[in-house]
């Protein structure tokens, strides 16, 4: 199934899939094509959940730059299929991107340095100030985004967009916060995050180039309720236990945090024992090569952000995916 392994991965991607045989093999050749240039030791994990198409059959059948392999998850729902994805990697980077590629993979290059830096949690943001969105196609699902993200921000470490299907993480961190992962809903971020903040990891925002595809499954009429259901059990669950000893090599300080020019030592209120979130800003000075404005200087994985251009359309009747 794809690509044969050569040697021990150092990246793995997952990419939770239900019904995308359409348009899964769009994803996977954009996907593929980057992880080629960038990070030839990868592999992509395609978690088919429970579809009732033929989107085992395009992984099982997939040839490409990088290995694909395919892990089967019965049980319905984005949060499940990202769980079980997670707890196959084996990798010392992972993390998970949506079918669609709404988020441009430029981002991908200053993730990976980012981890190769320490940083725990490096999460796409569609918040961020220097970040490319266009605009939702349903109006009502931009506030509904807006509006749950302020209600969760305290569980997710402060960052201003839990939603965005671009997350990676050091590998042994991600696998013990998805292995306390409960919430097989959209809502899934939430915890996660929660889980690694829990275990003293900061959590470092990066600039997008987004677009809305059209086709997502996620729908603010059907599926508003059970956020909030989930949202509810999430809190419960905070309020019931304590926080969780520091993975070995985790960060617990302030990562990027900055609000003034020149500013210099902890933002306020950050303390060195206790998660604090860091999160590109424009202004001041900024470690790991990052430069004010939330630019990134150029490098072999450091594409200035300022310049990203959105990834070409997927090829035709490959268009978007859930998320």
């Amino acid at each position: 199934m794809g690509a044969q392994r050569s040697e021990q991965a150092r990246l793995e991607i997952v990419v939770p899939a239900y019904n995308e045989a359409a348009r899964l093999p769009g994803g996977l050749a954009l996907l593929g094509e980057k992880l080629a240039g960038a990070a030839p030791r990868s592999e992509i994990i395609v978690v088919d959940n429970a579809s009732t198409d033929g989107t085992a059959a395009v992984v099982s059948g997939w040839r490409g730059p990088v290995p694909v392999r395919l892990v089967r998850c019965a049980r319905r729902g984005k949060g499940a299929a990202v769980r079980a994805g997670l707890l196959e990697t084996r990798a010392p980077y992972v993390g998970f991107c949506d079918a669609d590629m709404a988020t441009d993979l430029a981002a991908l290059d200053g993730a990976l340095a980012l981890l190769r830096a320490g940083h725990p949690v490096v999460v796409g943001s569609r918040r961020h100030p220097d970040s490319l969105v266009e605009e939702y196609a349903q109006p009502m699902r931009r506030l509904g985004a807006i509006t749950f993200n302020r209600l969760v921000r305290d569980l997710a470490g402060g960052i201003a967009d839990t939603q965005c299907g671009f997350k990676f993480f050091s590998g042994p961190l991600a696998r013990a916060a998805a292995a306390e992962l409960r919430t097989a809903g959209f809502a899934f971020d939430v915890e996660l995050l929660m889980h690694c903040v829990r275990r003293g990891a900061s959590v470092t925002a990066i600039p997008v180039v987004w677009r809305d595809r059209p086709g997502t499954t996620f729908s603010v009429r059907r599926h508003t309720s059970a956020c909030l259901l989930d949202l509810a059990r999430i809190r419960a669950r905070a309020g019931l236990r304590g926080s969780r000893p520091a993975l070995p090599g985790a960060s617990t300080g302030a990562s990027t945090a900055r609000s003034t020019a020149g500013a210099g030592g902890p933002p306020s209120g950050a303390s060195g024992g206790g998660p604090v979130l860091g999160v590109l800003v424009p202004g001041g000075p900024l470690p790991g090569g990052l430069v004010p404005g939330g630019a990134v200087t150029a490098g072999p994985f450091l594409p200035p952000f300022r310049h990203v251009r959105a990834a070409p359309p997927l090829p035709e009747g490959h268009g978007a995916g859930a998320g």
